[in-house]
């Protein structure tokens, strides 16, 4: 062993200790020595010297696959694994604690949402590293150091106020979602490099926690973000294998949920399961993601423009059949499809605003109950009472999967069927002003942001900058024959910012972080080509 020292601006006298190889430049905290052992990071950096060559060959890949969209490729169904969508085959059996998945609520790892969250009456409670959590350090680590104590039962919180939180003896089953493959743990180094976000989550989680959840009935479940193909999810698998195996754990102990939320992996639906088969517990429709990943995918051809967000719905057919697709793929391979978030909140000031959120969220879960989705997201304990009533009258049984859905024909063509709508000037306003207060909320550390009565997340803060992007790159018209252009956006952006100072006051507009996130806003509108993910520019801003 040996001592690194950490980031001397700090000046602290306490480091960490950590094995050879691994150099952790961050502010030293008591409360993380639990969490960084040295048994822990023995385990990262293991993960590191097996897999993070294979995971940026992947990342690489992705870029190839990339320019080929980009010079006029589309997406499609691959030809040399026909034989794995066509074969009879099943994912290794559920796990009896998660059968019953009707209502899944989501936000991120901070400690009163983590015990409010488990305690929501929800089936599924998955604590978000990712689009909710803004990747600071402590941000990252306190979510460690929550997430243990949540699951050793040793959780609570008191507010200001004095009110006390902790859990109660039933408690939503965890999942964990960790950072996506693309991106990097800058405070974490391994060998000189920037560790993998993914691995660091997930490893530093499974470590600490696993053999725990396995005794109380449970186990380590996962939620895996950002997949484009099934070769990532085969490095999942196999890094599936190797912890369970560092850990003395049987091959299928872990078991994971993918996010299908990009539109190049709704291709491969089949062979990600396949790949994750022994390990697999589903599917999501990650509809917000994946309403960005169009976009992006399809940045470089103007007929692919989409319209204002707000029209952009699950009815929409590119948007139906990839929903349809989802359900059709998991129940043939006797897996759960759980649906889509419901942004809304609950809005306690108006009554009539809340009735008419409410039955936003009623409609949307009884859409996917009956188009066949076996359970589905909510973002706030308060509604979960709300979609559990509509599934639990829409389902017999804790699931629908025995529903097979043969009547499915999903076509390349359905997939990528451009929706109809208007670019409105409202719709720019709108892109404009949530986008700049999420990413100011975002750069002050919260990832998770109600705006407006909506809970935005970096999901959603994509699809506005990437909707900007696309409308001025590609010469969008107005209904009124106006061009969307950067002459026209920067003039709405210094209104909007007028509008947006009104809402908060001027001490605490000046307090915030508005220079900053103008400034990432600009870069990630008014760039040459479209940045890949808001959260790679974005990160250079956090400490």
């Amino acid at each position: 062993m040996q001592l690194v020292p950490v980031d001397m601006i700090q000046q602290t006298q306490r480091t960490f200790e950590m094995p050879i190889g691994i150099d952790i430049q961050a502010p030293y905290d008591e409360a993380y020595e639990q969490i960084l052992s040295a048994s822990a990071l023995d385990f990262l950096l293991a993960l590191h010297e097996h897999f993070d060559v294979k995971r940026e060959l992947l990342l690489a890949k992705r870029a190839e696959q990339q320019h080929a969209y980009d010079k006029g490729k589309l997406p499609d169904f691959l030809p040399d694994t026909l034989s794995i969508r066509e074969e009879d085959w099943q994912i290794a059996p559920i796990p009896n604690c998660i059968i019953d998945r009707k209502v899944e609520i989501t936000g991120p790892v901070d400690r009163k949402m983590t015990i409010n969250a488990l305690n929501s009456g929800a089936n599924v409670f998955m604590a978000d590293l990712e689009d909710s959590t803004t990747p600071t350090w402590a941000n990252i680590m306190n979510g460690q150091v929550n997430l243990k104590d949540a699951v050793f039962r040793t959780i609570d919180f008191t507010d200001s106020s004095g009110k006390s939180y902790a859990l109660n003896n039933k408690t939503a089953v965890l999942f964990l979602r960790p950072r996506g493959l693309h991106l990097a743990e800058k405070h974490f180094n391994i060998h000189g490099k920037a560790a993998s976000a993914s691995f660091v989550d997930f490893g530093l989680y499974f470590f600490h926690n696993a053999h725990e959840l396995i005794r109380q009935g449970r186990g380590p479940f996962f939620y895996l973000p950002k997949i484009e193909s099934h070769l990532e999810a085969k490095l999942w698998n196999d890094v599936f294998d190797f912890a369970q195996s560092y850990l003395g754990l049987p091959s299928g102990t872990i078991k994971a949920t993918v996010l299908v939320e990009t539109l190049p992996a709704a291709f491969q639906l089949n062979e990600i399961l396949s790949e994750l088969r022994n390990h697999s517990a589903g599917m999501n429709c990650g509809r917000w993601d994946y309403i960005f990943s169009y976009i992006k995918t399809l940045k470089a051809h103007k007929r692919f423009v989409v319209p204002n967000r707000d029209q952009i719905t699950m009815t929409v057919p590119f948007m139906a059949a990839y929903s349809d697709l989802v359900i059709h793929t998991c129940h043939k391979r006797g897996a759960h499809a759980i649906g889509g978030m419901a942004a809304q909140i609950p809005i306690k000031s108006d009554s009539q605003a809340n009735a008419s959120a409410i039955e936003k969220v009623r409609l949307d879960k009884l859409r996917e109950v009956t188009s066949g989705h076996d359970g589905s997201w909510v973002a706030h304990p308060g509604l979960v009472s709300v979609a559990m009533t509509v599934f639990e009258s829409n389902m017999t049984g804790p699931n629908q999967i025995h529903e097979k859905r043969l009547d499915a024909r999903i076509a390349k063509e359905d997939l990528l069927k451009v929706p109809t709508g208007t670019v409105t000037e409202e719709g720019l306003r709108k892109n404009i002003n949530v986008g700049l207060l999420y990413l100011e909320s975002w750069l002050r550390g919260t990832g998770a942001a109600a705006i407006y009565h909506v809970m935005e997340d970096a999901a959603t803060a994509e699809i506005s900058r990437s909707q900007l992007w696309q409308w001025i790159a590609h010469e969008t018209y107005l209904p009124d024959g106006r061009l969307v252009t950067e002459k026209l956006y920067q003039r709405c952006k210094l209104e909007e910012l007028l509008k947006i100072r009104e809402l908060l006051g001027d001490s605490r507009y000046n307090e915030g972080q508005f220079e900053q996130a103008v400034d990432l806003f600009d870069q990630l509108v008014l760039s040459e080509t479209l940045t890949d993910f808001l959260t790679l520019p974005g990160y250079d801003y956090l400490s």
